[in-house]
């Protein structure tokens, strides 16, 4: 027994100067920061505008990947085959947490990420056409329910925020939808602009075209009136007990080593603080919205949890 232990400290005390280097030298190469949403969209400008700061801390690029589709949870996945070294990070959003309950997978959102920090969350909101005969959500929730399954609302996708905070409504309610899901802001606002469906819930993406005239904002989704939409009512105020903002950050492969987790948390925290930054992210009524590493963990596990008690009340779990 005292030799194995002599070996097993004799290996650990070897290893432990090559983490060290390890994580002194990282990053040695471009690091890849996989997002959830396509170019173009307020995910993709907000998260470059990250990166770029991040770079220029690091020292090395910070390359920008979109993976859009399967409900924004593309990029956790592609860190399950990822190599463990902090060269590949990716977008967490609210998604994954709810994957489990509705697909069948063999890893786990919460023990399976090295969770790094916490960036910022959504501002959401459901708007229409400006010519649209819904003109209030009074009008919306009385046309709904006289024409059950016929009014359609574009998401950001199945399963993701948007998608199930409107059948959260809509169960609250009585209503009945029709859902129709998309990849990404860019791809729902062209549909709604050319008139293939009544309504879009999103993130505020969709401000140029409310600015332009062309979209009228029904409702927000925070839990005060957006500055930029001041006569849009908050669903609290219309009777709807929900506020959602949607928290997401960035994690790296299960198994990265501790150092190097605190080298990308350090870099993302200061990349955050930039002006650059907070400027992207005003575009699209978003704020800085940080949580550390330990904070971020603990948040997984609580919204894992969170996220199957609303998946189960909407009926969405998969047949076990």
């Amino acid at each position: 027994m005292q030799r194995r232990q002599i070996i097993q400290w004799g290996a650990a005390s070897l290893a432990a100067p090559a983490f060290l280097a390890q994580a002194q030298s990282f990053p040695s190469k471009p690091i890849k920061l996989v997002i959830a949403f396509p170019a173009g969209g307020p995910t993709d400008i907000t998260m470059r505008s990250l990166a770029d700061n991040a770079s220029k801390i690091l020292g090395q690029p910070v390359i920008v990947e979109n993976k859009p589709g399967a409900g924004g949870t593309l990029p956790a996945q592609a860190l399950q085959t990822a190599p463990a070294d902090g060269y590949t990070v990716a977008q967490i959003p609210l998604g994954v947490f709810r994957l489990p309950y509705t697909t069948k997978i063999n890893w786990d959102p919460v023990k399976d990420i090295s969770y790094v920090l916490n960036v910022t969350g959504y501002a959401f909101g459901l708007v229409v056409p400006a010519d649209s005969q819904l003109k209030t959500w009074t009008h919306f929730v009385a046309w709904a329910k006289a024409n059950p399954g016929k009014l359609s609302y574009g998401s950001t996708g199945t399963m993701t925020s948007p998608h199930l905070t409107m059948e959260l409504i809509a169960q609250k309610l009585g209503l009945e939808l029709l859902h129709v899901p998309y990849k990404g802001s860019a791809d729902l606002m062209q549909s709604i602009l050319g008139g293939q469906i009544m309504a879009a819930a999103d993130s505020t993406g969709f401000a140029p075209q409310v600015e332009a005239g062309k979209l009228r904002v029904l409702n927000t989704w925070g839990a005060e009136r957006l500055a930029k939409f001041p006569d849009a009512p908050t669903l609290k105020e219309l009777g709807l007990d929900l506020v959602q903002n949607s928290p997401f950050g960035i994690g790296a492969p299960k198994g990265t080593p501790a150092a190097v987790v605190k080298r990308l948390h350090d870099a993302f925290k200061q990349a955050m603080e930039q002006e650059s930054y907070k400027t992207a992210l005003a575009r699209y009524d978003m704020v800085p919205m940080y949580m550390g590493t330990t904070a971020y963990q603990k948040f997984a596990q609580d919204t894992f949890a969170r996220e199957k008690a609303l998946v189960d009340k909407l009926g969405l779990a998969k047949p076990s």
